[in-house]
């Protein structure tokens, strides 16, 4: 069984994983903008845990996203970093893929609809189906309006993710939902075993984020009318 250590900052709660044989160690902590002062930090309490050293790791996993982009960078950045110096690979977990993982963990199924908060009035949304072992992706990773997730998915078997919460009106009664994760690291953990499992390394080069939105904030006209 490999060493890996596993990396996610999408959100505004940060989510570290170091997978070893027979223990997984986790770490949960303030995302957002605290999250390139403590990611590095935690990394080290980690592994001092653990025993390790960074040169005793297989491979470096991150959340590539979606996702807050200056979280998405933060992650990928320390990851492609510690790859390319320890002349080591990356592995790529997708960010709402690792919720999905959570709500299944938490009972939610084999089929789960994923909808985190993306902000200024949008959604992240992604459909996965859990098939002979293994997440598959139904409907890939895109932005949505509330409204338009809603008609979208019709009635869904399970959803899960922050947007339940921010979003709940337009979204409606859902009777199978997972607002909250139990463990965003514990599945960030299990997605990058699964990864390596699989053998999808990376070179460090590729340690990059997946956006699916270009516009970042509202501009100053767009943030009176919402007011209005």
């Amino acid at each position: 069984m490999p060493s890996l250590l596993a990396l996610d900052s999408s959100t505004d709660a940060m989510a570290l994983a170091l997978v070893t044989p027979g223990q997984t160690r986790v770490c949960e902590a303030a995302g957002g903008a605290q999250a390139s002062a403590r990611l590095l930090p935690e990394v080290q309490a980690l592994l001092a845990d653990a025993g390790l050293a960074l040169a005793d790791l297989d491979a470096i996993a991150f959340g590539q996203g979606p996702g807050a982009f200056t979280g998405l960078r933060t992650a990928c950045a320390v990851a492609q970093g510690l790859a390319f110096g320890l002349g080591k690979p990356v592995l790529a977990v997708d960010s709402l893929m690792l919720v999905a993982e959570d709500a299944r963990a938490q009972g939610a199924g084999d089929d789960v609809w994923v909808a985190m908060d993306a902000r200024i009035g949008e959604i992240y949304a992604a459909r996965y189906r859990w098939v002979d072992g293994a997440w598959t992706v139904a409907e890939a990773p895109a932005l949505y309006r509330p409204e338009a997730l809603a008609a979208h998915w019709g009635e869904p078997e399970a959803v899960a993710g922050t947007a339940l919460v921010e979003y709940a009106e337009a979204l409606g009664a859902l009777p199978r939902a997972w607002p909250q994760a139990r463990s965003r690291a514990a599945a960030l953990g299990a997605l990058a075993l699964a990864a390596w499992q699989r053998g999808e390394l990376r070179d460090a080069a590729e340690a990059l984020p997946v956006y699916v939105r270009d516009k970042v904030a509202l501009t100053t006209a767009e943030r009176e009318a919402a007011k209005a």
